[in-house]
């Protein structure tokens, strides 16, 4: 007796519908496993860190420029103007990005708010190891070692607070040339965080509480 299931016609039409249903499972888990290509919403966490790491490494490359312009020791002021030219140079990365993304560089929601509670922890809105004002025009008007101890201690006090905040969107976000500049900004800042360090103690020194 003949197997109606078993002829050509319905082994073409089963091997068919195994290759849909096969495609549909492969689109299914690809739409769950693989990063939409959608650029970041303004909402987004890449977007929340670009503005907020803009306005971070702005104030890094205000007191680097301080610091470049008036220290004496030749290892500040190299260091000074590495991190100068670099954030400087980032923050032009970040801001290409919103434009590309359609973006203003100024958002609605505050600052922080795309980190985890983001909000609860910061809810002043001031970003991790930034200085206050005060600190900032005691920078200005100091000189000599005073002035190099101080730029030391507000920069590594912003540094391990802007590796807080690049270690974060590393873990949250899902867009590669967002994570590989975080990565990149992470390493960058805790090499330069061994260096003021090493500076502090030569210069009998303490670090800033954090």
């Amino acid at each position: 007796m003949i197997n109606p299931f078993n002829t050509p016609r319905r082994r073409a039409l089963l091997l068919g519908v195994l290759v849909v249903v096969f495609a549909l499972t492969v689109g299914y888990l690809g739409g769950l496993l693989t990063p939409s290509l959608r650029a970041p919403d303004d909402n987004s966490p890449e977007a929340g860190f670009a503005r907020d790491m803009s306005t971070h490494h702005a104030q890094a490359v205000e007191m680097a420029m301080i610091a470049w312009k008036k220290s004496t020791d030749p290892e500040v002021s190299q260091v000074a103007y590495d991190i100068s030219t670099v954030q400087s140079n980032q923050i032009g990365i970040m801001q290409t990005w919103l434009k590309d993304w359609h973006l203003l560089p100024t958002g609605s929601r505050p600052k922080m708010a795309w980190m985890r509670d983001g909000t609860k922890v910061f809810p002043d809105g001031r970003m991790p190891g930034m200085a206050t004002d005060a600190e900032l025009q005691q920078l200005e008007k100091a000189t000599g070692t005073p002035l190099d101890i101080l730029f030391c201690q507000l920069m590594l006090r912003h540094h391990l607070g802007g590796i807080h905040m690049a270690s974060e969107i590393v873990s949250v976000s899902h867009d590669g040339e967002v994570t590989d500049l975080a990565t990149t900004m992470r390493n960058n800042q805790q090499n330069e965080v061994t260096n003021l360090r090493n500076k502090l103690d030569q210069l009998h020194a303490a670090p800033l509480p954090s």
